[in-house]
């Protein structure tokens, strides 16, 4: 647990905001922090927001030894949140769980988020780039105003965009773009994203025999394994389990995973 000071919040979409704060930890030490881990972040000191929020790591700039998250102002905690400025102080617990695995034989990484779950893709492309990989990254958005992140994604590699409505890139959704020329030479994908796309991307990427990893995006309430509101069924040794997804997760092997 740790207080940190906050240097920089910005709306960057249509309710979306990008809060930017110092670490308290050294970025600079290896395993300080991983892509797909999440922060835990307490939005106020009131009673009335006694839940953190669980809001996944989106950079992590080790020059500054600072990090910053993009989230959506959709509850009232995370509104609260919305209003803290410069200068102001957070209680933030983290980074917590198991991020993406990156594997140093692979050349090239597949990136599959949908909206809110882009985020977290961004380290990670940055983090592949420096190991050498070729970076795609399919992007899915409801129309135009909620698109975040593409200029950024687009320096580490190309970047295919599918929207609900057609107002930027390819009318549909992501799995339309999950084609076999796309996945041809990709050796694992990443997806992060809400569950319905991720159960799509899953029977998609296992028809195209690309093994990858999926980030669940699981309501969680202590973040540190107590409480158990987060479990998810997972498949291991021939049996189903409930799982933490705040201890074992967020990040799972996609053929773990089991879609109910």
């Amino acid at each position: 647990m740790a207080t940190v000071e906050v240097v920089e919040q910005m709306a960057v979409g249509d309710g979306l905001f990008s809060l930017r704060f110092r670490s308290p930890v050294d970025l600079r030490l290896a395993g300080a922090y991983h892509p797909g881990q999440f922060l835990h972040i307490r939005v106020s000191d009131s009673f009335d927001f006694l839940l953190r929020r669980p809001l996944s790591l989106c950079k992590a700039d080790v020059s500054r030894n600072e990090l910053t998250v993009i989230y959506r102002a959709q509850g009232e905690g995370t509104k609260r949140l919305s209003r803290v400025r410069a200068g102001d102080q957070l209680d933030v617990l983290g980074p917590l769980g198991r991020g993406f695995p990156i594997h140093d034989g692979d050349r090239h990484a597949l990136l599959v988020a949908g909206g809110i779950g882009v985020p977290p893709m961004l380290e990670l492309a940055h983090a592949l780039k420096a190991r050498g990989q070729q970076v795609t990254a399919v992007l899915g958005f409801q129309n135009a105003r909620h698109v975040i992140l593409q200029e950024e994604l687009m320096a580490y590699g190309t970047v295919h965009i599918a929207s609900d409505d057609g107002t930027v890139g390819t009318k549909g959704l992501v799995t339309d773009l999950l084609t076999d020329a796309l996945c041809t030479g990709v050796n694992r994908y990443y997806a992060c994203g809400p569950t319905p796309m991720l159960r799509a991307v899953q029977a998609a990427m296992q028809g195209c025999s690309v093994p990858g990893y999926l980030s669940l995006e699981e309501r969680m309430g202590c973040g540190i394994g107590i409480c158990v509101g987060c479990v998810h069924p997972i498949r291991r040794g021939g049996d189903v389990k409930q799982v933490k997804t705040c201890k074992e997760g967020p990040v799972f092997s996609s053929e773990e995973v089991v879609f109910t």
